[in-house]
């Protein structure tokens, strides 16, 4: 049985962990809720045939059969990672999925992606209010000696946690309209406060048979390493859903965040409140 194939990517700290285990409720979807390492494979398998002398030189004379040989390789490892599962779906979650989503739907047509989504300054709040518990902890990416702005800055920086999704979201402005048409943008905030309303759409998004969630009573999965992260990125599911309390975001910080990434905010939060800019 060749199941559909479900990326789940997006923004940290915006709601995947819980996404993940709100599919996993569906009977008809395989999600094992871990961010897995698929997608880290097929890329690597794509910079390392690029460099392979004998692959290379087999394209001056037979590039057909041989690129040929390289997708259904790459279709048959994306497969077989899943195999077994026997379920009408399978999700995968990896931030990686949304950047090269092209390559993706070049391997399974039928893909779709989820993107998770969050108001920036609480994407920014979730993180420092987990590193000031943990502040004896460096980050992964050594983080810890700057001050909170700094730390903004660095997280926010295009090869950082929160700048590389970031660049992944504004390229898909860029997309063909049919691409496009394979990407759900899940809004936290929307999942927190209606997660039956907004689980009962994306199940019928999939194409899935309808199916209500239990907000109060879900299964818990697999717990994810978090010390693979420092412990400043947890992954904790719980029994409950229940609303996180907003972070207090500094204001310098609010609104550089929502100066430099106005586009974000025209295309996912238009209503939202923009902080005032403080004084000198």
């Amino acid at each position: 049985m060749t199941s559909h194939f479900i990326g789940v990517a997006g923004l940290p700290r915006a709601g995947s962990t819980l996404l993940c285990q709100l599919l996993a409720q569906h009977p008809d979807l395989h999600c094992e809720g871990n961010s897995s390492p698929l997608c880290n494979a097929l890329l690597g398998m794509r910079r390392m045939v690029s460099d392979d002398s004998f692959f290379l030189s087999q394209l001056d004379s037979t590039f057909d059969a041989s690129y040929g040989h390289l997708k259904t390789a790459m279709q048959g490892f994306l497969r077989g990672w899943y195999q077994d599962c026997g379920k009408q779906g399978v999700v995968d979650k990896n931030r990686a999925w949304l950047h090269c989503v092209e390559m993706l739907l070049q391997l399974a047509p039928e893909a779709k992606i989820i993107v998770c989504v969050r108001e920036l300054g609480q994407v920014y709040g979730s993180i420092e209010t987990q590193h000031q518990r943990t502040i004896l902890l460096d980050f992964v990416d050594h983080l810890a000696d700057f001050d909170r702005l700094g730390r903004a800055d660095m997280l926010f920086a295009k090869d950082r946690t929160i700048g590389a999704p970031l660049s992944s979201l504004h390229a898909v402005l860029d997309l063909p309209v049919e691409v496009q048409k394979k990407l759900y943008f899940v809004r936290f905030e929307d999942l927190m406060a209606r997660p039956v309303e907004c689980m009962s759409h994306l199940y019928a998004w999939l194409g899935l048979a309808p199916w209500q969630i239990d907000p109060h009573n879900l299964a818990v999965g697999i717990q994810e390493s978090d010390s693979h992260y420092r412990m400043k990125y947890t992954h904790r599911q719980q029994a409950t859903i229940s609303v996180p309390k907003l972070h207090a975001i500094p204001p310098r910080i609010q609104a550089q965040i929502e100066s430099a990434y106005d586009w974000f905010y025209e295309l996912y939060y238009p209503q939202h409140q923009r902080a005032a800019t403080p004084s000198a």
